[in-house]
């Protein structure tokens, strides 16, 4: 008998993000509020909801996180229904990309599974469940903050950072606060949810892993690797070579084709003369589209698209006569990191588009950062996120999530961490970004010097997890990725893991008990995380805080500082370099200038120590919130001045004055980070703050491309005559460096005679200031005028005499004539003779 086989159709995606409700569900309601089916958005969670229903006030705004800590203590139902008509498929799969975080899924009354982990996808087949015509699907949601503590007494005590055991549940650690973040755990679908009908077989995953044969600097021999994993939809028994399927993968004008003759199928494609891609200011970008094809008898069952770049990155962890090193190597090429932590966007990460990643990763760009580390207390961010990275050249640092506290290794918790690390490994492997996976944040550290052992007595704390459980599935799953049990990471068990000369390292000693100028006392392999507190713009801070007065401690200002005796450290670490203001704007200034500083004085000690040490990853670039924070862009997306101190400190070629030696020795540092060699004539000058020289010399000098030189300062212009009245220049071309002798609170910085032209140029204002003598760190906090105004550089030092001009965009602006207001552009002078001011009439 012969057998006709009709075609089949390829699989179908139906989106069901329409229709739904949220209901509150048992829990501390407030008194007299109906929650009972809240119009609710998908992707969403219960707070945009209630926020976009006008039910609740801002949780962002004043105190409002205290008013609504209710939320987190609440079970909240979600509810839709969607028509249906059977097309014939012989499988209908429910798939939600994220659940956040403990549910349970119902389809027209019947349970179709429940879920415990925020960072994973669930496929449920409904197919017996479905009915034509009208279908109600729910999802219950248990309340965050109970089951949280439910499980910490399941699962046993165990170390952590925070007032609630985030850590007894796969759910985003800072989703119950930070030290930087608020107390706003939430319920809701936060990704994408979809009915996924297919006949036959479909690729329940695809691994694309791209390589090269070589790293010349032109065109190289590519290889594309792909394991594709198959589901069967048909008879219970039947085999894939009876299913008569085959595998194409097709890339560059290449195609193969390959049998499917098990439930997993590899594929190798050769790609001759492949482009190499390289992070930024290395080279080029190129990326090759990957298409992987599930077929029948030449017709198209399941498809799925992969975008890959060509490139070998390992990291070097290798003893030498100064410890261990910790270096990035790609193409063959070592590469000096100049990163930032990254934290989710928002507190409400569902929020975070497309849009607002291209936004937040361009101005990363623009502070020249060329790696972002994934911190391990958030999410693995979406698509989006690596994709742009992928395209603009920014490596990435992965962090598994484990942060900050001791992890059961036990069930239920293992299960569903070896699920979450084969759903993301297997999504993100193929980013050509992707440079690191790293297992832990701070807990290989904290377990020996926090005093978890103690306090575990014989509990597993995670150690599992990070030297045996994550290696082996990176191994298995991206096996050419580089792997870290932990940051800070020394290499060893057998050594410390936060010892600056082995791997890298965490520095927290400075912000917190000690004074900025102190991060030049170590030269770490490579610094993974360190940073000083500033808060936000002056637009952000008075848009997310209504007190009345406005001051450092008022209660608003207290809510939105989040770090143990956050305002304590932020004056103990100013004061040695200005008087503490006592007028607001003057401490939003001073405290603002104090952050950025002592970031750009920690970096310029690092970069002037390349290549002993290879990287600094600034904690942290972004805030999830309007908030005091160590970050450089706040929580309403604008810069602060921080990320200009970054643009300065990891420019490509950067001039650094730094004492070196018992003695302090001044010594020129030229840092060429750039593909081209860098020569001149270094311009050495002593002159006094009103204009006059004092003594200069010019030394011919060469730097090598990806080098540095040190050019030991002459003794005539390394020791002032008057500290208090003198300052050190050296310039190379158009880079240039400036050593003060003395702290702003202990020099003669007067209050300039300024000029200012504002002249007005389309969607915005040119500002020319022009000054008499020194001025420090000018700046124009232009946001103070409008919300909108964005300008392009910030902390300028200038000579006597000197100019600089600030372009301004402000589409909304009116009056440009105020930014020549001194509330406006600000300066460190003005804060000095401010202080000197008060002092006379005290």
């Amino acid at each position: 008998m012969t057998v006709t086989e009709t075609r089949v159709r390829t699989a179908t995606r139906r989106d069901l993000h329409e229709g739904w409700t949220v209901t509150a569900d048992g829990g501390p309601v407030p008194a007299g509020t109906d929650l009972t089916r809240v119009p609710a958005s998908v992707p969403g969670c219960v707070h945009t909801d209630l926020l976009a229903a006008g039910l609740i006030v801002d949780p962002y705004l004043d105190d409002h996180e205290r008013v609504l800590a209710w939320i987190g203590r609440t079970n909240w139902t979600y509810t839709t229904h969607f028509a249906w008509a059977d097309d014939g498929h012989e499988r209908h799969d429910l798939v939600f990309d994220g659940l956040d975080t403990v549910a349970e899924i119902r389809l027209n009354g019947a349970l179709v599974g429940a879920t415990a982990n925020m960072h994973r996808c669930y496929r449920f087949d409904v197919s017996a469940l479905l009915v034509d015509g009208d279908n109600e699907l729910t999802v219950r949601f248990a309340a965050p903050v109970p089951y949280a503590d439910r499980q910490s007494l399941v699962l046993g005590y165990r170390p952590q950072v925070n007032q609630h055991p985030f850590n007894a549940m796969r759910k985003m650690a800072c989703s119950f606060g930070w030290d930087w973040g608020p107390d706003l755990a939430t319920s809701g679908i936060w990704r994408p949810v979809r009915l996924e009908s297919w006949s036959v077989a479909r690729l329940a995953q695809v691994r694309v892993h791209a390589s090269v044969a070589g790293s010349a600097p032109g065109a190289s021999a590519g290889r594309v690797d792909v394991v594709a994993e198959i589901e069967h939809a048909g008879v219970a028994g039947a085999t894939p070579k009876q299913a008569g399927l085959e595998l194409s993968v097709r890339i560059a004008g290449t195609e193969v084709q390959i049998p499917v003759d098990a439930d997993t199928v590899s594929a190798r494609v050769d790609v001759p003369g492949v482009e190499l891609w390289w992070p930024r200011s290395h080279g080029a970008q190129p990326l090759y589209d990957v298409d992987v094809e599930l077929r029948r008898a030449g017709d198209a069952l399941a498809t799925a698209e992969r975008r890959v770049g060509f490139r070998t990155a390992t990291l070097e962890m290798e003893p030498d006569e100064d410890g261990t090193s910790f270096t990035f190597v790609v193409n063959g090429q070592p590469v000096w990191v100049r990163g930032a932590n990254w934290i989710p966007d928002d507190a409400f990460p569902h929020r975070v588009t497309r849009e607002r990643y291209a936004e937040r990763i361009g101005q990363a760009i623009s502070a020249n950062i060329n790696l972002l580390r994934v911190w391990g207390g958030g999410i693995y961010e979406a698509d989006d996120f690596y994709d742009l990275c992928d395209e603009l050249g920014l490596l990435t640092w992965q962090d598994f999530l484990f942060a900050c506290a001791a992890y059961a290794e036990e069930e239920p918790l293992r299960s569903e961490v070896e699920a979450e690390v084969r759903d993301n490994v297997t999504r993100l492997g193929h980013h050509a970004s992707l440079v690191l996976w790293n297992g832990s944040n701070e807990n290989i550290w904290g377990y020996h010097d926090w005093n978890w052992e103690s306090r575990l007595e014989g509990r597993t704390w995670g150690l599992g997890y990070y030297t045996g459980l994550l290696p082996r599935m990176v191994a298995d799953l991206d096996p050419d990725c580089a792997y870290t049990p932990s940051s800070p990471w020394s290499g060893s068990l057998e050594v410390h893991p936060n010892d600056p000369r082995h791997g890298s390292v965490h520095e927290w000693e400075m912000w917190n008990r000690r004074d900025w100028p102190h991060y030049r006392d170590a030269v770490p392999r490579f610094m993974a995380e360190f940073g000083w507190q500033g808060p936000p713009t002056w637009s952000t801070l008075t848009r997310a805080i209504s007190d009345d007065p406005l001051t450092p401690e008022s209660p608003g200002m207290l809510v939105h500082q989040k770090a143990a005796q956050g305002n304590d450290k932020l004056i103990d670490g100013l004061v040695a370099h200005l008087r503490l203001p006592d007028a607001m704007e003057d401490w939003h200034w001073a405290m603002s200038w104090n952050q950025a500083t002592a970031v750009s004085t920690a970096l310029e000690h690092y970069r002037s120590w390349s290549p002993r040490c290879m990287g600094a990853v600034v904690w942290q670039l972004n805030d999830c919130w309007p908030v005091t924070s160590w970050a450089a862009i706040d929580g309403d997306g604008r810069a602060k001045p921080l990320l200009f101190a970054l643009r300065h400190a990891y420019a490509d070629r950067l001039i650094t004055v730094q004492p070196r030696g018992v003695d302090g020795q001044l010594v020129v540092a030229l840092v060429n980070d750039s593909s081209e060699d860098w020569n001149g004539d270094l311009e050495i000058r002593r002159a006094a703050y009103e204009g006059i020289d004092l003594a200069s010399t010019a030394i011919s000098v060469e730097v090598r491309s990806r080098s540095t030189a040190l050019i030991p300062v002459p003794g005539p212009l390394a020791k002032p005559d008057d500290p208090a009245r003198e300052v050190l220049a050296a310039s190379l071309g158009h880079q240039r460096a400036t050593w003060f002798y003395a702290q702003p609170r202990d020099s003669a910085l007067r209050e300039p005679a300024l000029r200012v032209d504002v002249t007005p140029v389309e969607d915005g204002a040119l500002v020319r200031v022009i000054t008499d003598t020194l001025v420090r760190g000018l700046t124009l906090l232009a946001d103070k005028l409008h919300p909108e105004a964005v300008v392009d550089d910030a902390l300028i030092d200038l000579l006597a005499g000197e100019c600089h001009t600030f372009r301004v965009s402000a589409p909304g602006l009116t009056d440009i004539a105020a930014l020549a207001d001194p509330t406006v552009l600000r300066s460190v002078n003005q804060l000095v003779v401010a202080a000197a001011t008060d002092v006379a009439a005290g």
